[in-house]
């Protein structure tokens, strides 16, 4: 086993947020070095608490690791973290590995993998699935763009954090799986709140309906999870709508890109726009619900 990738490898994690901050535990559990970064300090204390040590920008969390992780919520974050004032791409050791876990768009990803080389470093886009249960329990789900030797030297740090993980083709591959499949789940999660508003507006309780669909063709593993929120009308945050709404506007400037017209992702985007520019406080996707219920 590569000694960058060992039991006892130097990992950098940059992004100590819903999924990122348990992902460090994990690694530290696991009896990894963790070196950690995050642009709100105090975020890092459980991490530092347990183990790990805080840099002081994410260059110096790139310096001191073998293996560097991030995990931020879009596009321009990641753009800061790597090319900003002390940006951790002018950190990167050659011969060492960079996996990004955020999602954001392919053509970033190629971007990146095109400067990480400039370097003699490897990269991975690797965004993961699963929410912060997944990312706790260290079952999340990878889809990895990338070279086969890159992913086969990293999988000893991937399975500390996920169960499986996929490899899907050359950079930018694990992006665009990563925007199908949210694309897929907030269609669910609207198609559900959709329905439920239907037999509601009908006088006839969801549970009904959910009882129903549980023994059907239309289950689907999402609507375990988000139809009891939807129910009781409450969303604490697993994956935040926020999140989701930008993942729907990545789909479609890709779709735009590539000439492939998706009328169902841009209605649903637009509901989700509804709620988001409603809400006052940091919310789970399933609350696209509100649109109905107010």
């Amino acid at each position: 086993m590569n000694s960058a990738t060992g039991a006892k490898a130097k990992i950098g994690l940059i992004g100590l947020g819903l999924m990122g901050r348990p992902m460090g535990l994990n690694l530290l559990k696991a009896g990894h070095a963790l070196t950690v970064w995050n642009r709100t300090p105090a975020r890092a204390e459980a991490l530092v608490a347990a183990g790990a040590s805080q840099a002081a920008s994410p260059r110096a969390a790139a310096e001191a690791c073998d293996v560097l992780i991030t995990i931020v919520s879009d596009p321009s974050a990641l753009q800061e973290v790597l090319w900003g004032k002390d940006g951790a791409m002018s950190g990167l050791r050659r011969g060492g590995i960079y996996i990004d876990s955020s999602t954001v768009s392919p053509a970033l990803a190629r971007k990146i993998s095109a400067a990480c080389a400039e370097r003699g470093a490897r990269f991975l886009d690797a965004p993961v699935t699963g929410g912060t249960w997944g990312a706790e329990k260290g079952e999340l789900v990878f889809m990895v763009g990338g070279e086969a030797a890159t992913l086969a030297e990293a999988e000893a740090v991937l399975g500390v954090l996920g169960k499986k993980w996929f490899h899907l083709g050359p950079n930018g591959a694990g992006q665009t799986i990563k925007l199908a499949m949210n694309l897929i789940l907030a269609l669910q999660v609207d198609a559900l709140a959709e329905a439920l508003a239907l037999v509601g507006g009908a006088g006839i309780a969801g549970e009904k309906l959910v009882e129903v669909l549980q023994s059907s063709m239309a289950r689907a593993a999402v609507l375990d999870v988000k139809a009891p929120l939807l129910l009781k009308g409450e969303y604490p945050p697993s994956f935040p709508l926020r999140l989701m709404h930008k993942d729907l506007g990545l789909a479609l400037d890709l779709a735009n890109q590539i000439g492939v017209p998706l009328p169902a992702t841009a209605a649903a985007r637009e509901i989700y726009s509804s709620v988001k520019g409603a809400a006052k406080e940091d919310l789970d996707y399933a609350a696209v619900m509100k649109f109905w219920k107010g």
